[in-house]
């Protein structure tokens, strides 16, 4: 069976690299999506990734991707903490997602420590840096591999 996925990253995160360096580190977003999608994941795995500043720009990502992937990995940044209209549109097309942020979002400030979106996904990945997306290509993986019972 391949597996098709895609990473969805939010606000400033096309910063990653050169911003707040202490939190997020001197990787680079394409940096880390390369090294994400070229890693080996023991499934066979297609994976597409996608960033944008804008939340309309994210919802129609989310909506175009219903029928197209297995599972979508999002870091919403930001938005993570206010945007229904992002959970409203993960909700929306049904397809499973895990949360990643590369910091510990419950270690930060109080207003980071609230998602809108976790409730509902598979796994939420808080921390790991630039690993935190291969941990979440995994999560979801691990997900697909129960749901539909299937080994390697």
């Amino acid at each position: 069976m391949k597996i098709k996925a895609i990473i969805i990253n939010g606000p400033n995160l096309n910063l990653i690299g050169t911003r707040e360096t202490s939190i997020y580190g001197t990787y680079t977003l394409d940096e880390i999506m390369s090294e994400t999608i070229n890693r080996d994941y023991e499934a066979a795995i297609t994976i597409d990734h996608f960033q944008s500043n804008y939340e309309g720009a994210l919802i129609e990502k989310i909506h175009s991707a219903h029928g197209k992937y297995d599972f979508i990995v999002i870091n919403p940044g930001g938005l993570t903490h206010y945007s229904i209209c992002l959970r409203d549109a993960l909700l929306a097309v049904n397809i499973p997602y895990v949360e990643v942020h590369m910091s510990n979002i419950f270690a930060r400030e109080d207003f980071r420590r609230v998602s809108l979106i976790a409730d509902n996904a598979v796994s939420v990945i808080a921390g790991g840096a630039e690993q935190a997306y291969y941990m979440g290509i995994i999560s979801g993986v691990s997900f697909l591999r129960r749901k539909l019972n299937f080994k390697k």
